[in-house]
């Protein structure tokens, strides 16, 4: 009994400690294919309160943009979304209501495949990007993505997505190869420092 009570104490000063240090977030990401369905939207809303995370993005939603309301989940009120109007692609941003976000920009494309927030996270600017690539040509539009971007990237930002590219060998099976256009796209991230 005695060793059990210690052991709480220690976990009560360890929570202490991080409330003393600062929040932390976290982010999770989830290629989604698709919200149509209730009851895949059910089981999407059910694993975001689940994980519990901070910020939750998600790609190829599949939604239009007057669906907003498809992607409501109890505690998280803050959704954006870029959404394209066929019901393709479609990139999404939750964040919890235990936070405190305020948004200062948003851009985003007509075809659902990029949304870039800027705006400050518990005090503390934060510029977050969700992209969900295009199958055919994802290097490239990642690349020229992210040169349209280049004013807004900065050492707060956080690009999460669906690039639909592999970036290093650990990322593709045997049959994918290292093309050009990867290459150029690793070398524009590293130099920008990303």
């Amino acid at each position: 009994m005695g060793r059990e009570t210690k052991e709480i104490q220690e976990n009560r000063k360890t929570r202490h400690k991080m409330v003393v240090v600062g929040p932390h977030i976290s982010i999770i990401t989830l290629n989604v294919n698709g919200l149509n369905s209730p009851i895949k939207r059910h089981r999407v809303a059910g694993w975001i309160k689940e994980q519990d995370p901070t910020i939750c993005c998600l790609q190829e939603t599949h939604l239009s943009p007057k669906d907003k309301h498809r992607l409501r989940v109890k505690g998280w009120r803050t959704i954006l979304q870029a959404n394209n109007e066929q019901k393709k692609a479609g990139v999404a941003i939750l964040i919890s209501d235990k936070v405190d976000f305020k948004a200062k920009q948003i851009k985003k494309d007509k075809e659902g495949q990029y949304i870039m927030i800027k705006g400050t996270l518990h005090q503390e600017d934060i510029t977050l990007i969700n992209i969900y690539a295009p199958n055919t040509g994802a290097p490239k539009f990642v690349k020229q993505l992210l040169i349209e971007l280049k004013e807004d990237i900065n050492n707060n930002t956080i690009i999460v997505g669906d690039l639909n590219t592999p970036l290093t060998p650990m990322d593709r099976t045997s049959r994918q190869k290292i093309n050009k256009e990867i290459i150029e796209l690793n070398e524009k991230l590293d130099q920008m420092d990303l």
